[in-house]
């Protein structure tokens, strides 16, 4: 279905007009690949489109929409917020923002917060905030900070030199010095880099990873190896950064990702499903390394009272409604319905992998089906998909969904899989 059926009210006109996916491209830049459908409604774990054609949705914004769609909890805080208070600079004090901050401090390892609008922005100040640490704690004046291959940090310079991934710095360079690269979950990769590292002018700054990889392919961290980069930070007096963009707020079935891997980092970001739709980001820290004074770094609207006020609803109800059990529970029930799947399929599905509500399967190497394919059939089904790579399929649904919808997202792909494969 494309966008024809999208109206718009024009001033003036008794009638209103269709505004055609034409007209959208015509203004829009093209920025995206976007699959041929406009969502016009939510309700829980369910959308609409324009035509009234429900679909059940384990995308959510990309691991965003926390609550779903018009989750009561989300509309009572806007609506209050909205009428009350949107947004004052940060000059001055703003309450819901410290309420905000002091929540996510009492649930996490963290001891002070900066908010932001979003995972880059946050990621940014992460960097940032280790440089600063480099040259006035540790006297490091070239400071280095190691990332993984297949990683996803943002879309800034900054961000994108940390991201892992050569095809989103294609054609930005020359990118921001300071970042080298190792294979995730390789012990001995990453301690011949720090060797290497050290061994020249410049100098390690701190490590930067995703307790759980998310665009690179779903790939969750290795304990023992995340435990032993811990022990390398500490025995180099340099900094843990942990990027919980996608794998924070409950996905992974614990507030954070890193609590799955049994450590502490020293700074660690967060934002997407942090405000369940509405834009916020925070980067979180030790107090040891909130080396940043007034100046240092700032946001016009990050942490106003509409976002952090939302925020912090979110967090409320996840808590209150002891959401992270569900998350468990219904990933459990997933991953299984999915490995059974993939018994179906053995020609086609190479592996089942993940962590809570954010899971990923992925296609067989020499199968010439690609995931954006099984994500447009299983659509055709009323399901909807994310792809993380070419190969990798992701269900990162609402963390309130229930075990029917579970059960009926199963069937939707597997009756898919079949159309795809006859």
């Amino acid at each position: 279905m494309s966008l024809e059926t999208l109206v718009e009210k024009l001033p003036g006109v008794a009638e209103p007009r269709l505004f055609t996916q034409q007209d959208f491209d015509g203004y829009v830049m093209t920025t995206y690949a976007r699959f041929p459908l406009t969502l016009e409604r939510g309700a829980g774990c369910r959308v609409w489109d324009t035509e009234n054609r429900e679909y059940l949705d384990f995308v959510a914004g990309i691991a965003t929409c926390t609550l779903g769609y018009a989750h009561p909890a989300m509309v009572e805080a806007v609506t209050r917020q909205i009428s009350k208070l949107h947004h004052v600079s940060n000059l001055y004090y703003v309450r819901e923002q410290g309420e905000l901050a002091k929540w996510l401090v009492e649930h996490s390892c963290a001891d002070r917060a900066f908010f932001c609008n979003s995972g880059a922005e946050a990621n940014e100040g992460a960097i940032k905030l280790a440089r600063k640490y480099a040259h006035t704690v540790l006297n490091i004046r070239q400071p280095v900070i190691i990332t993984a291959q297949a990683s996803f940090h943002g879309r800034t310079l900054a961000t994108i030199t940390a991201t892992g991934q050569p095809k989103y710095q294609k054609n930005f360079d020359p990118l921001m010095p300071g970042f080298v690269y190792v294979p995730y979950n390789d012990i001995e990769a990453l301690e011949e880099m720090v060797a290497a590292v050290d061994s020249g002018e410049r100098q390690l700054a701190a490590i930067l990873l995703e307790p759980l990889q998310g665009e690179g392919g779903v790939r969750p961290g290795d304990v023992a190896y995340f435990q032993r980069v811990r022990e390398i930070c500490d025995e180099k007096g340099i900094l843990l950064i942990m990027d919980e963009v996608q794998a924070g707020m409950g996905r992974t079935g614990h507030y954070w990702g890193y609590e799955n891997l049994g450590i502490e980092p020293d700074i660690f970001t967060s934002a997407k499903g942090l405000g369940g739709g509405i834009p916020i980001g925070a980067m979180m820290c030790k107090s040891r390394c909130d080396v940043f004074q007034p100046g240092d770094h700032a946001s016009t609207f990050g942490g106003n009272p509409f976002a952090s006020g939302v925020a912090l609803a979110v967090c409320q109800t996840l808590e209150n409604e002891d959401i992270l059990s569900n998350v468990r529970a219904r990933g459990e029930q997933l991953r299984a319905g999915l490995s059974t799947i993939a018994q179906k399929f053995p020609d086609l599905i190479a592996e089942v992998r993940g962590w809570g509500l954010i899971n990923g399967m992925e296609l067989k190497p020499e199968v010439e089906l690609t995931s954006p394919q099984v994500v447009k059939a299983a659509m055709d089904e009323g399901l909807l998909l994310v792809p993380a790579g070419p190969k990798v399929i992701r269900f990162v649904p609402p963390l309130i969904v229930s075990a029917e919808e579970v059960e009926s997202a199963l069937q939707a792909l597997e009756k898919a899989l079949v159309t795809l494969t006859k």
